[in-house]
């Protein structure tokens, strides 16, 4: 039964939390109520069974569990009777059995990008509410101290609370200039999901699953080639999921991957969204990176992938949206068509920057291509640095693996 709860909290919670937002009106006290139904139901459901609905369950328990905080407190300061008033609005009289409310996680997402909010502190917030991810994480993605992050959800917090931000998606006239951020937003879930940032998976079908829907419900809002392209790009990486894991959970890399496990149908509807994508004229960012992706698709075999082709997009890319990740990755597609050397060679350009120091696989990509070269002292040194910096247990074990068979080598020679 624990294990049972601890899947319904890792696949349900977030949404469970999105609805007790709408319901109850604040994000923190949304996050106590959330705590205090998974503890009920840790307490009752091992003897009265779990609910036919867990969600309806989750979400009426924590709004009441809500109701009894906030009346203890109203006995001892009468300025809190007004919040218990509002917790009975018409919106959340009966929850009963109703069906998981479908855009309260696109209203989340669109609280989190409200203009109002800096945008780093939307991402440290999407990450936190709508990911789940603690604050240390969140600071291991963004390279930067772990209390920076936790300032900046709470000041995040406190200028939804002052500025009253409205907890909706706005009107169809004001969707186009918040569309950026939401789509980043998305994105970042569909990353976490992808390729989680720790732990024990590869990857988060939950957050992948959640970030494809959320994605549908965007493009019959608003019909955009951006979001046709960002569609488009996580249906064709989604469709590798079932092949990237090995037995016992492990990594398999993309060449080394059965791609009759892959899934056709969705990369049948992505090769289509990408196509309407690139006939809007003006290409995007998410519409480029669905086209890499594409050529990955469309390839029968990994040796037959069209990696110039990769690399005039990671071009295309960088010049749209210059980073040292954009950088990287062309740097590898350039390694696939014209050598390891060079990949080393654009790979030491972008450390020798100080940019990426602690990014863990670009060591482990630099480490790759020494490798292939056949220097396998200073790859044994660059996995090693790959995997102090690793923090996903799936590649944790690839890189010891990747260490213990250049050892093994070295000793036999």
């Amino acid at each position: 039964m624990e294990r049972v709860i601890e899947e319904i909290y890792r696949t349900q919670s977030r949404r469970v939390l999105a609805t007790l937002i709408r319901l109850l009106g604040d994000f923190d006290r949304a996050e106590e109520a959330l705590h205090d139904a998974f503890a009920a139901a840790a307490r009752t459901w091992p003897t009265d069974g779990i609910p036919g609905n867990p969600f309806a369950w989750l979400v009426s328990t924590g709004r009441f569990k809500a109701i009894d905080t906030i009346r203890r407190r109203a006995r001892f300061d009468a300025s809190q009777h007004h919040i218990e008033d509002s917790l009975y609005s018409p919106d959340a009289t009966e929850i009963g059995d109703m069906e998981p409310i479908e855009d309260d996680m696109l209203r989340l997402i669109f609280t989190c990008c409200h203009p109002l909010i800096p945008a780093d502190a939307q991402m440290a917030m999407a990450l936190r509410e709508i990911c789940g991810l603690t604050t240390e994480e969140i600071a291991h993605a963004f390279l930067i101290p772990a209390p920076t992050v936790a300032q900046r959800i709470v000041r995040a917090k406190g200028k939804i609370r002052a500025a009253k931000i409205p907890y909706e998606v706005p009107g169809r006239e004001a969707l186009p200039p918040r569309l950026d951020r939401v789509l980043h937003v998305i994105y970042l879930v569909f990353n976490e999901g992808y390729s989680a940032s720790s732990g024990e998976d590869v990857v988060r079908a939950d957050l992948t699953a959640e970030a494809i829907r959320l994605a549908r419900l965007l493009l019959a809002l608003l019909p955009h080639p951006d979001v046709s392209g960002l569609l488009a790009l996580m249906l064709l990486q989604d469709s590798r999921r079932a092949a990237r894991r090995g037995e016992e959970g492990s990594l398999v890399l993309l060449a080394d991957q059965d791609r009759s496990l892959w899934d056709h149908a969705k990369i049948g509807e992505g090769l289509a969204l990408l196509t309407e994508a690139m006939r809007a004229g003006e290409i995007g960012t998410y519409t480029l990176q669905a086209a890499i992706a594409a050529e990955h698709a469309r390839a029968p075999a990994a040796e037959e992938t069209d990696w110039r082709r990769i690399a005039f997009y990671y071009d295309l890319l960088l010049a749209a949206q210059p980073s040292p990740i954009v950088e990287l990755n062309r740097a590898v597609a350039i390694a696939m068509a014209d050598g390891p050397a060079k990949g080393l060679e654009l790979i030491d350009a972008i450390l020798a920057r100080r940019e990426l120091q602690a990014y863990h696989l670009a060591h482990s990509a630099r480490a790759d291509f020494l490798r292939r070269l056949g220097r396998r002292q200073e790859a044994i040194a660059a996995y090693e640095t790959a995997l102090s910096l690793c923090r996903q247990e799936p590649e944790q074990a690839f890189l010891r693996k990747r260490i213990s068979e250049l050892a093994a080598a070295s000793e036999r020679q």
